[in-house]
């Protein structure tokens, strides 16, 4: 996890961010300097992620706070948003990591429900987080912002039987391109973390076995979270004149060059 900074007046809005990679960038962003929002489904989990992340400046109530929002509901995101900027005033970094891997299926078996949670929280839940964040930061003063989107190594190789989750990826990748072009006038920068085999409960059955290209299930390593937290505080942190476009980060030894 990224060393204990300088405390500052930038805010981040983190999604997801009651467990997983999501609670890992909250709290690398915290240390950071930060003053953080962690959005997520959970309330009970939200506040353990605030717990564990602690403040080292010593006044987490005043530079952390939860926020209760399905990302599926569009009234709940417009009243996340009316909170942040109630508390802070501004918003300076969505880390936009909400999400939801569906079970394997084929595609001759997909039922239609699973195929619109899919869509509803990786594409449309997206979007509306990134479309309130393009508002904010279009009008604030000083303006501008940036926004990193999570996509994922399925938005360039897709596992088998993923279709909902990797054409909702491949979706984000369009909403990173568009976005990032839109953003140029207002001095918004958004990029793209593509991640492979975070270590996170999510992940859990990879070292026992993962789906390979040809059906097969083979071991593959796992990458420490606190890496992926490390790149997002990396990303966050450049000027907004700079801008990572895309990053893929994941295990040295894991076969997705060349997969297939």
């Amino acid at each position: 996890m990224s060393s204990t900074s300088t405390p500052h007046d930038r805010v981040a809005l983190v999604t997801g961010a009651s467990r997983g990679i999501g609670a890992a960038c909250a709290t690398a962003l915290l240390r950071d300097g930060w003053r953080v929002v962690l959005c997520g489904r959970n309330p009970d989990a939200l506040d353990r992620a605030i717990v564990l992340a602690g403040d080292p400046f010593g006044d987490i109530d005043a530079r952390a706070f939860a926020v209760v929002a399905d990302v599926t509901n569009p009234a709940a995101i417009d009243a996340m948003f009316e909170r942040v900027i109630a508390r802070f005033g501004r918003l300076d970094l969505l880390f936009n990591n909400a999400g939801i891997f569906p079970k394997h299926q084929s595609i001759d078996t997909i039922a239609l429900d699973d195929w619109r949670l899919a869509v509803d929280t990786n594409l449309t839940g997206m979007f509306l987080c990134l479309q309130h964040a393009f508002r904010q930061m279009k009008h604030q003063t000083p303006r501008g912002g940036r926004i990193i989107n999570n996509g994922s190594l399925a938005a360039y190789a897709p596992r088998p039987e993923s279709i909902a989750y990797s054409a909702t990826k491949h979706g984000v990748l369009g909403l990173t391109r568009a976005a990032s072009l839109d953003g140029r006038a207002h001095d918004i920068s958004v990029g793209q973390i593509d991640i492979g085999n975070a270590a996170t409960d999510m992940t859990a059955h990879t070292e026992q076995g993962a789906m390979q290209a040809d059906g097969s299930l083979k071991p593959e390593r796992r990458l420490d979270v606190a890496h992926v937290a490390n790149a997002v505080v990396g990303m966050a942190n450049l000027p907004l004149e700079a801008n990572i476009q895309y990053l893929t980060i994941l295990p040295t030894t894991m076969p997705f060059v060349g997969r297939g």
